[in-house]
């Protein structure tokens, strides 16, 4: 369109645009626009954990080549550590505190090492959880990933190392007399449960040590509170038969002492359907559905918040 001025000049005026009135999220939509780095729905976030599987196994992999990377002995150490452990452990509570009351003697090694084998997977899946964002901020700021990669290829990475301390296990358990049988495939679907269970632990504290990184410093204390109430050195059942029945339960249910105690009905002989809980495997499904479930989807519902100070 054009008109004339009065001193005869040749004025345009501009078309009106067929934006003009739209809200800034209108005209998002009109154009097919997003913002930067928001949220994914819940099926597209799977997907895209899904695509980045071989990022996650190899991520784990390197991060457990790394780790004893610096000492002598390497790798040995995924096995020494938790077996010296374990033999402190003995010397305290089997022999001064005689701790292993109410189990025979020739399986309270057996039953004494895998539960600091088992309760150390769910300790360390736990503690790296807490680690994971604030340990790796780099690289989250840096490239565009579903940040859920992370605690899960750590709790990974745990799984991997409990992999190679259960032929310790089994050659403890061998050397006391408990030879293999149908009995041990159970180790197969607890590792699983308590893979599920581990993860979603990883991601909730994931997300809680990402904006408060001093949790890292804190959670020595939880975990070390949880290992003496979860029966790892002793027998729930006896060390509490004088006190309330509903002690004993609380302590038996909670999600490590059912993994821990569920390992021993499979590998050990002796230790049989008395020693678990009512429903055990039920509560362990049910664990590793409620905080597998639930951290993942607790941890994405922050993902556009990972890395922005």
């Amino acid at each position: 369109m054009s008109d004339t001025t009065q001193d005869g000049a040749l004025a345009t005026s501009k078309r009106p645009s067929d934006d003009a009135g739209l809200s800034p999220s209108e005209l998002a939509r009109k154009y097919g626009l997003s913002v930067s780095g928001a949220r994914p729905g819940l099926p597209a976030y799977v997907r895209q954990l899904w695509d980045r599987r071989h990022f996650i196994i190899a991520f784990s992999r390197a991060k457990l080549m790394a780790q004893y990377s610096q000492a002598k002995l390497g790798q040995i150490w995924q096995v020494a550590t938790p077996l010296l452990n374990a033999l402190v452990y003995y010397l305290i509570f089997g022999l001064i505190l005689d701790a292993g009351r109410g189990i025979d003697k020739n399986d309270y090694i057996p039953f004494l090492v895998i539960g600091v084998f088992v309760f150390t997977f769910t300790q360390s899946s736990l503690m790296a959880g807490v680690r994971a964002i604030p340990s790796n901020i780099g690289l989250v700021r840096a490239l565009h990933f579903p940040r859920a990669s992370l605690p899960i290829s750590f709790s990974l990475q745990q799984l991997q190392q409990l992999m190679f301390s259960m032929i310790v296990v089994f050659v403890v358990t061998v050397g006391f007399g408990n030879y293999p049988s149908l009995s041990w495939l159970l180790v197969l679907p607890a590792l699983v449960l308590q893979f599920a269970f581990n993860t979603g632990l990883a991601l909730i504290f994931a997300r809680m040590g990402s904006k408060t990184p001093d949790l890292a410093q804190l959670m020595p204390f939880v975990t070390r509170t949880w290992m003496y109430a979860s029966g790892v050195m002793f027998s729930i059942n006896e060390m509490l038969k004088d006190k309330p029945a509903w002690i004993a339960d609380a302590l038996q249910w909670n999600p490590a002492a059912i993994y821990m105690d569920l390992i021993r009905f499979a590998l050990i002989d002796g230790y049989g359907r008395e020693n678990l809980p009512p429903h055990v495997w039920a509560f362990a499904v049910g664990w590793a559905v409620l905080i597998g479930a639930g951290g993942f989807v607790y941890f994405w519902k922050a993902e556009e918040r990972y890395g922005r100070g």
